[in-house]
């Protein structure tokens, strides 16, 4: 686990490139302490910080060649397969230095060339310098669990783990993507290949980008999940047997550690359920980690100690009180980009305490995409009910749910419903937009200022219909869509900046592509037979978990952001939002964000999520745009 840096340049790389590249790894402190690297070869400089996770010696440092000195390669992430992988190549007559998962890298590249990437199991991005035919590898994994940056200037390529990294390259400006902001304010996350900065880019998960001698350069998709179309009926008691006994071998594989090792807690299904897995292969009782809040409907410590008192597991808890907020310039910082997903709080405060006591801890992303676990999947299932009713009862639906005062109602079923009535007229796959999207266009019409008014010409909703189409729509057409875009986009980045951060390792044993792949060919009828969502997961964990937890009202892990907002925030949200500095930047009406306010505090609307959208992005431009110099950490 580790961050890199890197620099290919169409001619040999000027003097004092290696201090550059150091300078690039500096920004990559927080990644790993265990060591660092930079090496140059004539067109290409690759820098590295280590976090040990196996092999912790000297022979597994990075950058990392092979035994000729052709193949040199920096790796960001875990590749779980890399015992088999490392007795194959061994088998074939390659030399290993180390007990390294990248050293498996560099003589699987060896041997079957940029199809390496397809054999790997795991979370990685990385760079291959091949100096035999002067060519650049970049790869990132199938989920896009870890990042990787780039940018083009002066012909030469710059990338990195961060964004922080290629700014400290010379040169690089640091100015806002207005576009990107605009799809920010649709999403609360920048969805790829944009990034919050003009001229950088995020390369997409599951794919590579190859730059050849010349300087020409191609990006492709190796590898897919499949299609909604490609789910094919099976008996439950197969589903069952095979469901566990992937989700047992992805937990097992992910076992795999020199350092010490522990799960996150959350209360649901996925992290109890990965704990459970971990409970049955482990010689010792799992260490677990949970997070809670003082607001009651935000705290799940008491479905985590189920799972902690069911397996006997080393459990520890951590709530964070009201002025955790005091956290938002390092998560500000660490983000590099405007982020509103406001769960990226608890997060880091677990990530924290979880790293006084381990150095890996598993999680359970990618359940929820997999198995249908929203609440939005219930809303397709029931809209494709209401689909079936003549136009001019959808039309009265519609018209009966903007009617209902249900918007503010304390309970969240109102809420769903007025949501669902709301948008009963929609077509399906613009009707499941509209419910993701935090701005609508016509919000953002009201709201942009004259720097963002242009910007309106482009439709964020494209990004998801991109996934969306293909076919007629359905619950399992949405999840399809999620696991493109919002998993990799939002909840991935979440987990990986916020334990980053902290020299700690999180591992998803759900996003392991064998266990997605399989996910994704069982039909959704099977997953989710009515309105239940995850029903198939959940029936499957009864033999393991208790009902209780399995079959609550999903809580999601978020902060209370609605409550600050009218309490402890309230002052600095309105001193943010409305300071001269921020209405000299014209993206907003001032009158338009005073209202949001207003209502807000006053209880007449909840736009809670709306207004920490608009203070994160103006805590990043004041951080990131505004001085003269990238911001030192706080």
């Amino acid at each position: 686990m580790c961050g890199i840096a890197g620099v290919w340049s169409p001619e040999p790389l000027a003097e004092g490139t290696d201090a550059r590249l150091r300078a690039m790894a500096d920004t990559l402190v927080h990644r790993g302490p265990d060591g660092e690297g930079v090496w140059t070869d004539g067109q290409v400089g690759l820098g590295h910080r280590r976090l040990a996770i196996i092999d912790l010696s000297p022979a597994a440092a990075q950058p990392m060649s092979d035994a000729e000195g052709v193949i040199h390669v920096v790796h960001n992430g875990e590749v779980y397969n890399f015992p088999q992988l490392r007795e194959e190549l061994m088998a074939l007559g390659h030399q290993f230095k180390s007990r390294s998962d990248t050293e498996v890298i560099v003589n699987g590249y060896k041997q079957w060339g940029e199809a390496v990437v397809g054999r790997l199991r795991g979370m990685f991005a990385f760079a291959i310098w091949d100096s035999r035919h002067r060519r650049l590898l970049l790869a990132r994994d199938r989920a896009g669990q870890k990042p990787l940056y780039y940018t083009w200037r002066d012909g030469m390529l710059i990338f990195g783990s961060e964004i922080k990294a290629i700014l400290a390259w010379p040169g690089v400006p640091r100015e806002p993507d207005l576009t990107a902001i605009h799809h920010y304010l649709t999403f609360m996350y920048v969805p790829a290949p944009f990034t919050a900065f003009a001229g950088i880019r995020r390369l997409a998960a599951a794919h590579t980008m190859v730059v050849e001698a010349d300087g020409a350069s191609r990006i492709e998709r190796y590898w897919s999940l499949p299609a909604p179309e490609a789910a094919r009926p099976r008996p439950r008691a197969e589903l069952a047997e095979e469901i566990t006994a992937r989700l047992d071998e992805a937990v097992r594989l992910r076992m795999i550690s020199d350092v010490p090792l522990g799960a996150f807690l959350s209360g649901g299904v996925d992290s109890a359920s990965v704990v459970a897995s971990m409970a049955r292969v482990s010689d010792r009782p799992v260490k677990t980690f949970t997070i809670g809040f003082a607001h009651d409907q935000y705290d799940e410590r008491r479905y985590a100690r189920m799972v902690a008192e069911r397996f006997a597991t080393d459990h520890t808890e951590f709530v964070v009180e009201a002025d955790a907020v005091a956290v938002l310039p390092q998560i500000v910082w660490h983000y590099g980009e405007p982020f509103a997903d406001s769960s990226a709080i608890p997060t880091w405060y677990i990530s924290e305490i979880t790293r006084r006591h381990v150095t890996v801890a598993l999680n359970g992303d990618g359940g929820d995409e997999s198995f249908l676990g929203y609440p939005r999947y219930t809303g397709c299932r029931v809209g494709a009910w209401a689909d079936a009713l003549p136009g001019p009862a959808r039309t009265l639906m519609a018209a009966l749910g903007r009617a209902l005062p249900f918007e503010t109602s304390p309970r969240r079923l109102l809420r769903y419903a007025r949501r669902f009535l709301v948008d009963a007229d929609a077509p399906p796959a613009e009707r499941y937009v509209r419910w993701i999207t935090l701005f609508t266009d016509a919000q953002k019409g009201a709201l942009y200022g004259d720097a963002m008014r242009d910007c309106l010409a482009e439709r964020s909703a494209d990004v998801a219909m991109v996934w969306l189409g293909g076919g007629a729509f359905d619950v399992a057409r949405a999840a399809y869509a999620d696991i493109h875009t919002y998993l990799p986009d939002d909840l991935l980045v979440k987990v990986d900046v916020a334990t980053m951060a902290h020299g700690l390792e999180g591992r998803s044993p759900f996003l392991d592509h064998e266990l997605m792949g399989f996910a994704a060919t069982i039909p959704a009828r099977a997953k989710m037979p009515g309105i239940e969502t995850k029903a198939l997961l959940k029936s499957v964990m009864t033999a393991r978990l208790p009902r209780e937890l399995l079959y609550r009202e999903k809580m999601g892990f978020s902060a209370p952001i609605e409550h600050w907002l009218r309490d402890e925030l309230k002052e600095m949200a309105f001193d943010t939002l409305l300071s001269p500095r921020a209405r000299a930047r014209e993206l907003f009406d001032a009158d338009g964000v005073r209202r949001l306010l207003d209502e807000h505090v006053a209880g007449a609307r909840p736009h809670h999520h709306r207004i920490w959208a608009l203070l994160m992005l103006e805590l990043w431009f004041a951080m990131w745009i505004d001085p003269a110099r990238p911001p030192a950490r706080p």
